[in-house]
């Protein structure tokens, strides 16, 4: 589904964000705190605006963006011209060493993964002592004007404009369902604690629509 609407994929993120996604991943890059010289893991990296983000914050950190979606990675290889060393690998076998990165992230991909517990278990095993995972994801505000009016546009108007701009209506309709069978945010920290890390927390932001997950190993 991704590979069939990678052409249009960075123009939905913008509208469906109302071009905030960038800011969003720059603000939860600095919250990774890629190293001086460091390696990081941007998990299902897509066409590879997380990976740079990362880069933005610390130059001289490597990133390593890793997904199954092979023509998302191949559109990043053209548009940010071998800036991102792209991998094909599943983030529930990662295809890495153990205790390699300083940092790992991943963007808007935890409700759409087979099994979350799994993918925590991942990120923890790849990352060094002290590493830090941080994963951005869309959820359900619980202001009551305002989970109103994000169900309007998220539920109805926006797999319509999606469906519109990428030639695949399955595919934006499949998105809000998708938030609403995931975890709640209080479920999401407990399975990374259950898994290993410490110092977990989750902050809400986007006035409750994006959640930020931060948990250290």
């Amino acid at each position: 589904m991704f590979d069939s609407i990678a052409p249009r994929y960075d123009l939905m993120n913008a509208v469906m964000t109302f071009g905030q996604h960038q800011s969003m991943r720059r603000s939860a890059a600095r919250i990774a705190q890629p190293p001086r010289n460091g390696l990081a893991l941007d998990l299902a990296t897509g066409t590879g605006d997380f990976a740079i983000a990362l880069q933005e914050v610390e130059p001289t950190c490597r990133v390593v963006g890793v997904d199954f979606a092979v023509e998302m990675m191949r559109l990043g290889q053209t548009k940010y011209n071998g800036q991102v060393q792209f991998t094909a690998g599943d983030m529930l076998k990662l295809p890495m060493p153990d205790n390699i990165f300083d940092c790992t992230v991943n963007g808007f991909v935890l409700r759409n993964v087979a099994d979350v517990r799994t993918a925590f278990t991942e990120m923890y095993r790849v990352l060094k002592p002290g590493g830090r995972a941080v994963s951005l994801e869309i959820t359900s505000p619980r202001t009551p004007i305002w989970k109103d009016i994000f169900g309007i546009y998220f539920d109805h108007m926006m797999p319509r404009i999606g469906g519109w701009l990428s030639g695949n209506p399955d595919a934006y309709r499949y998105l809000p369902q998708s938030v609403h069978d995931f975890l709640a945010p209080e479920a999401v920290v407990d399975l990374m604690r259950a898994v290993g890390f410490h110092d977990v927390y989750f902050r809400r932001w986007a006035l409750g629509s994006m959640a930020i997950y931060v948990g250290i190993k």
